[in-house]
This record gives C-alpha cells, sequence and structure tokens, in this order.
C-alpha cells in the first residue's frame, strides 16, 4: 500500500465493479467526468470525502487495478447535441453503436472513449440571418435538412447573445466554424453547428404552459378514455408478456409527435434489434419515408454496464429538450424506468448506502421526478410553443403495483395505463385495465375534444365508462347466482360491455384499418356502441323479452365495424346506426301489435 501512497496525481485506491474510489483528487469537483486506469475508461464523480473521490465507471471495469491514474476533464458528462443524432442508435452516455460495430465488431471494447457524432460529414446549411442582425440566446440563425423528415435548426447556445459580424461558410462538419458574433463587450466569438450540455442539467426555457391538446397516439383506449396530453407524462406498468413495449411501439410508431426518442434501459438485446429493425421498414404515416427518420435510439440492453443505464434516461431527456428547443413536439420512451431503478440499487449497495423499501436507495422517488419533471409544454428561448412528453414503462415484480417503483411513478405521473395480464392472455390488446388506469387530463382536453372532434364526444365517453363500471360491480353477483338470474337490464350492461371491450377497446396491431384510429373514427364507433344500447334499453323499458333484444347478427355487425370503418368509408358509421334504429323501430312495431292484437281478443 505504500507504494500506492507514493504516486503522483489522483489514483484507484479501491474497485468494487462500476463504483471506485480515488485519492489525492486536487482539483476534483462534484459530477466531473474522469478517465480511470490504463484504457482510459469513462467515469464520473458522485461523491466527495476531503482526499477521497467516489467513481461511476461507465463502462466494464473488470481490469482496473489498484493504483491506475485518474484523469479528470474537468468537465461534467455532456452530450455532443448537433446533426447526425436522428435516425441513429447510441449507447447510454451518446457512443454511436453503428460506429462501434464497423471499428470494433459485435462487442463493446474497455477504453473507446467518449465516442462523438461523424466528425467527418459535412453538411450544407441555410442561414437565416445576414451581417448585422442581433440574435439572443435560443434564436435561429441557420437550419440543415438532418433528414428527409426533419430539418435541424441552429440555435444561439443557452446564456449566449450577440451581433452578426459574418457567414463563414455555407457547408462544414460538426465542429468546424461557420458563423461568427461579437457581444456586447465587443469581443468575438464563433459557433459550430454543435452544442454541448450535461446530461443532468435541464435546458432552459422562456416560461412553462399549461397542456392544451392530446397526444394522439390511434389507440382508442387511451386517446378516448385515457387522453395523454402533449407536454404530459404517463406510466406503463405491466408483468411480464403483458404489451409495456408493443404498447410503447404503437404510440411511437402512430403518435402525432414530431420526433421519437426510445430509450432501452436494461431490456432484452433482441427487443432493441427488434425495434431498430422494425423503425428501419416502418413507413412513417406522417411524411411517407422511414419511420427512423426522426426517430433516435438509445440502447443499454441488460448485458451493459449498469451505471451507463443510470446515466441513459438523462441521456435521452437532455436529446429531447434539444429538439424542443427547436419547436417540436417530442415523444420520449423510457423501457424500463424499473431496470434503470435496479442499476441504482445496485449501485447504491456497492456503495453501502442505507437501504430504503425492497432496497432501493431512499433517493429513489427524487430521482424520478429529476426526470419526470423535465418534461412538458413550453415557450423556448425563441419563442416557439413545444413540448416533451414522456411515456415511460414500468416492470413491477410479479405485477405488483404497490412495489416502490410503480407507487413512486404513479405520484409523479398524470395518465397510468395499468396493464392486465388476464387482457395479455386472452390476447386483448392493448390489454390496460381500464378499471386500474386513469388520466388527470382527461378533464384539462374536454374543451378539446368538444372543439376538435364533437361536443358529444366527452358525454359518450363517460357513458362507455359507466357502463364499463357497472359491469365490473356487477362481477360478483354473476359469480353467485349466473347471469341468466339477473334482471334484463342488468344483462343488457354486461352485453354491451363485452361491445366496448370487443369491438372498442381490442384493436390488432396487425390490421391495415384498425391499427390506427383516428379520432373522428373513435367517435363514430362510440355513436354505434351508444346507438345500440339506447335502442336496446327503450325496447326492455316496453317490456320486449331479452331473448329478442340482443340482436346478435346487430352485435357482430358491430364488431366487425372496426376493421371495415376506415377514412374512405366513414358512411358505414351511418348506415349502421340506421339499421340499429331501424331494427329496434320494427321491433317495437311488432310488439306493439302483437300486443293490440291480444289486447282486442282479450275484450273479445
Amino acid at each position: 500500500m505504500s507504494t500506492v501512497k507514493q504516486k503522483q496525481g489522483a489514483f484507484l485506491s479501491s474497485v468494487n465493479g462500476p463504483v471506485c474510489h480515488a485519492r489525492n483528487i486536487k482539483g476534483f469537483h462534484l459530477r466531473d467526468m474522469v478517465l480511470a486506469g490504463e484504457k482510459k475508461l469513462i467515469g464520473e464523480v458522485i461523491a466527495l470525502d476531503q482526499d477521497d473521490a467516489t467513481l461511476q465507471i461507465y463502462e466494464d471495469s473488470e481490469g482496473l487495478r489498484l493504483g491506475d491514474p485518474v484523469e479528470n476533464s474537468g468537465q461534467p458528462l455532456q452530450l455532443c447535441l448537433a446533426p447526425g443524432l436522428l435516425g441513429h442508435i447510441f449507447d447510454g452516455i451518446e457512443r454511436p453503436l453503428e460506429a462501434i460495430r464497423a471499428r470494433n465488431g459485435a462487442f463493446i471494447p474497455e477504453g473507446l472513449g467518449l465516442l462523438k457524432l461523424d466528425e467527418k460529414k459535412v453538411w450544407p446549411l441555410t442561414f437565416t440571418v445576414k451581417a448585422g442582425d442581433k440574435l439572443k440566446s435560443g434564436e435561429c440563425w441557420g437550419t440543415v435538412a438532418e433528414t428527409a423528415a426533419v430539418n435541424l435548426k441552429l440555435l444561439m447556445p443557452p446564456g449566449k447573445s450577440g451581433t452578426v459580424k459574418a457567414l463563414l461558410r455555407e457547408q462544414a462538419t460538426i465542429n468546424e466554424d461557420v458563423i461568427a458574433f461579437e457581444d456586447e463587450s465587443g469581443r468575438e466569438f464563433t459557433l459550430t453547428m454543435s452544442q454541448y450540455w450535461p446530461i443532468r442539467r435541464p435546458r432552459p426555457v422562456e416560461s412553462r404552459l399549461s397542456v392544451k391538446e392530446p397526444l394522439v397516439t390511434g389507440q382508442r383506449v387511451i386517446d378516448s378514455f385515457f387522453p395523454l396530453a402533449r407536454g404530459g407524462s404517463a406510466a406503463i406498468p405491466g408483468g411480464f408478456g403483458t404489451g409495456k413495449t408493443m404498447t410503447q411501439h404503437q404510440i411511437a410508431k402512430w403518435s402525432n409527435a414530431d420526433i421519437i426518442i426510445y430509450i432501452g434501459c436494461g431490456e432484452r438485446g433482441n427487443e432493441m434489434t427488434d425495434a431498430l429493425e422494425e423503425f428501419q421498414k416502418l413507413e412513417d404515416p406522417r411524411s411517407g419515408r422511414k419511420l427512423i427518420d426522426r426517430t433516435i435510439l438509445i440502447a443499454n440492453t441488460s448485458n451493459m454496464p449498469v451505471a451507463a443505464r443510470e446515466a441513459s434516461i438523462y441521456t435521452g431527456i437532455t436529446m429531447a429538450e434539444y429538439y424542443r428547443d427547436q419547436g417540436y413536439d417530442v415523444a420520449i420512451m423510457a423501457d424500463s424506468t424499473s431496470r434503470w431503478a435496479e442499476a441504482l440499487r445496485e449501485i447504491s449497495g456497492r456503495l453501502e448506502e442505507m437501504p430504503a423499501e425492497e432496497g432501493y436507495p431512499a433517493y429513489l422517488a427524487s430521482r424520478l421526478a429529476e426526470f419526470y419533471e423535465r418534461v412538458g409544454r413550453v415557450k423556448t428561448l425563441g419563442g416557439d410553443v413545444a413540448s416533451i412528453t414522456a411515456i415511460g414503462a414500468v416492470s413491477p415484480a410479479g405485477g405488483d403495483f404497490s412495489e416502490p417503483v410503480t407507487e413512486n411513478t404513479r405520484r409523479l405521473v398524470g395518465a397510468f395505463y395499468a396493464l392486465d395480464r388476464k387482457l395479455a392472455y386472452a390476447r386483448h390488446f392493448p390489454a390496460i385495465y381500464w378499471m386500474n388506469s386513469y388520466s388527470s387530463y382527461a378533464h384539462d382536453l374536454r374543451n378539446w375534444y368538444s372543439q376538435n372532434v364533437n361536443p358529444r364526444f366527452p358525454e359518450l365517453r363517460d357513458k362507455l365508462l359507466d357502463i364499463l363500471q357497472a359491469e365490473d360491480s356487477l362481477k360478483e353477483i354473476v359469480q353467485l347466482v349466473g347471469e341468466a338470474a339477473l334482471p334484463a337490464d342488468q344483462r343488457l350492461t354486461l352485453e354491451v360491455a363485452a361491445l366496448i371491450k370487443t369491438g372498442f377497446l381490442q384493436q390488432n396491431a396487425f390490421n391495415d384499418v384498425d391499427r390506427f384510429a383516428s379520432l373522428p373514427r373513435q367517435f363514430a364507433l362510440m355513436r354505434v356502441i351508444v346507438a345500440y344500447e339506447e335502442g336496446a334499453r327503450e325496447a326492455l323499458r316496453q317490456h320486449i323479452p331479452y331473448s329478442e333484444v340482443r340482436m346478435k347478427e346487430l352485435q357482430a355487425r358491430i364488431v366487425r365495424l372496426k376493421y371495415e370503418l376506415s377514412e374512405e368509408h366513414m358512411d358505414l358509421a351511418d348506415r349502421l346506426i340506421e339499421d340499429i334504429q331501424s331494427s329496434f323501430e320494427k321491433l317495437s312495431e311488432s310488439y306493439a301489435s302483437l300486443l293490440g292484437a291480444r289486447d282486442e281478443k282479450e275484450k273479445r
């Protein structure tokens, strides 16, 4: 040990997996990025104690030894934000995996360093300013066609302002100077197309705004029953096999967000492979091009270092803020925050911190809040109105929603989509169980639905939910005495609830018509179901036998309608409603004539 103490500069004094200790740490600051060992593994300072620093290593630390040198970069872990993010896949600390594979093969070796975006590619840019123009923080000075689907704005970095002195070049790499400014004190500075920003610090905005409109996902159970606002947050908890990842994929594919950021933190590698291959093949319904053109994938699979998994959600939210600042609506998917929390628990255990509930650190709730509080609808520094919407999957062990990650997430999000194992095993997807799910945005968005879809939309939504709640309360009675023992009106409630489940809530992701339902189509389906329910209930009030009121053929047509009701054939809903009303009118007339004939016979 005496030889270790004689070393000059900072050195490793202990190694415990991804957690290491360094001594002789002159000039170190909390959150500084460090390079540890002979291979210069990337790490971060997470605690300081006199002459001792605790480091979190973001790479495989098996090769580290006591006494290995530690270099301090003097900067926090930060991202390079520039053209070249969209359409690519990165690890948890923004290292491009495609470039690593081309250089090193299928596995990531230690000591690669903090690789950046493609520094050789030349990007043509278009200036939106001229010499003499004055710009403040967040204002646009140029644009770049990053992909065929997204035009990237080049912004004045936060904290800077100045007058344009010269436009240097109209095509450049991300690190070449392209524009020169002069600040208020007369000092000149130049800008490149790239910005650097610490992942744990939120990017500034002009102001935060209340939510005004929904993030339309095309999934009926979400858009109609439990809407998610643009700038809101949602959790999708569920046990293994209930469809968390597939639900997020559906939202990523069909939502009306401009930019999609998908974070696979701690998930299986084959799931990330499926996402990457599918997004590259899938046609973007907005532009007709490939969906990957407006998507960023961040992969930190279950076999990658846990410390990088902990950083991955901050990497994703920082990228989301970068595109939000350009005026885009961004949707960020975190799959799953439970695996992220497990990484937090492992690191906390190696730090020998006092564990809280189920071994998670006491600061679990505050770390979750650090992520979810960075979403929202805002006015940017440049004057645009933009948003970040977060959808986090939660994987509670055994489907237990009372475990700490689910409970703490529930307190932070505005929408809660509880997945049910029974629904999933019955092939009812999305397997979102309506009795355990909720959305606090439903009330805020009522006026939007009334004005932009139909004034009756909130009314019909409430009616269908009331029917499902009534059906749930009847379940225990049915189990005790059987459905046949119920009065006719309650049997009708069960029948209509089954129609809602199969004809409205259940969606087929592999059907060209049913995989995405626009809001007008969702409203049309609700109208049809309500028309049947009202007609049948009125028939029961006229004492028509329930066996006649059921009309199985009409029910079958209602269930089939979701596969037939395309944008080009919206009239099918009106025609079916006419047939429903006509059928019940004929039924009513026939029984009225029968009653009349019976009364006449009795008089004789």
